[in-house]
């Protein structure tokens, strides 16, 4: 872990428009995969990587949900504040909404439909962060569907460009950043895109130009999902059926091993559940524990 990072952005609101008519009435970050919420996924992650105060973005319409579903965080030992975001103007406007929340401190800021595996590849890249920024790539088949990023020969980025029709690289830049404080005002300044957003790639674009950027390849060995559309719900639901791993995505084994709660509170955190399979994997982890 790193106590450099301490606070981390969740934005788990959006349009969900590639996953309607399942969104027309509940976010996708509330939408199951396999055995546990989306949101379960990216929490964890943040979790796993010891950060304790996070604050969680999405729709008006949704929050209610969410509060429900997570509480104020103190069920796992951490934090969790809410914030409303009215119209979807782009990644970078989580910053712009979290000022206030990321004061003098570095941040972490997750999609709400990213997940990876094995999180830990992640935590140790993450023990390396000092300063500025540090961001994930992640080699795939369809670059053009995601913004790029080109490295050299030593790992350093050169160039980005936001799907590209010709790519010149295949590593995709991940839902996962790592900001310093300075990020809200770096978003303040931004300007809307052609597609009428804020770009994330215009932040990260900041700090290449103050040469205080940082990229990590997690490479072809690790597993990134983004549960943005149908397919990708399906492959990744499948995926965390076939590993039948109750830690994975867990955010009670993750408090439990991150020991912001000890075991007596992970059985009482689990006995309130109702009869369902989550609930008896969790028992069978817990008696494992013996």
């Amino acid at each position: 872990m790193n106590d450099k990072i301490k606070k981390g952005i969740i934005l788990a609101g959006g349009k969900g428009t590639r996953l309607f008519p399942s969104t027309k009435v509940i976010g996708k970050p509330l939408l199951p995969i396999y055995d546990k919420p989306l949101i379960y996924f990216p929490l964890s992650t943040l979790m796993a990587m010891g950060v304790k105060d996070v604050l969680l973005i999405s729709t008006e319409r949704d929050l209610p949900g969410f509060k429900q579903l997570l509480g104020d965080g103190s069920d796992y030992g951490i934090n969790i504040s809410y914030q409303i975001q009215t119209i979807a103007k782009g990644i970078p406007d989580a910053f712009v909404l979290g000022e206030q929340f990321i004061g003098d401190d570095n941040v972490v800021l997750l999609l709400g439909d990213n997940i990876f595996d094995p999180v830990d590849k992640v935590v140790e890249a993450v023990k390396n962060y000092q300063s500025g920024s540090l961001i994930f790539g992640f080699p795939v088949d369809d670059p053009e569907a995601f913004g790029v990023a080109e490295v050299d020969e030593n790992g350093n980025v050169t160039h980005m460009e936001e799907k590209p029709k010709i790519p010149k690289s295949d590593l995709a830049i991940i839902g996962l950043y790592i900001f310093d404080k300075q990020v809200a005002e770096v978003a303040k300044t931004l300007e809307p895109s052609d597609r009428g957003e804020l770009e994330i790639l215009h932040v990260i674009q900041h700090y290449l130009d103050c040469k205080d950027l940082k990229f990590v390849n997690l490479g072809k060995t690790f597993n990134w999902f983004d549960a943005g559309n149908p397919d990708s719900v399906l492959e990744v639901a499948q995926y965390a059926a076939s590993k039948n791993d109750v830690s994975f995505g867990s955010i009670e084994t993750t408090a439990y091993l991150n020991q912001t709660i000890d075991k007596s509170q992970l059985v009482k955190l689990v006995a309130s559940m109702p009869t369902c399979m989550y609930k008896a994997k969790l028992e069978a982890y817990i008696e494992a524990l013996d």
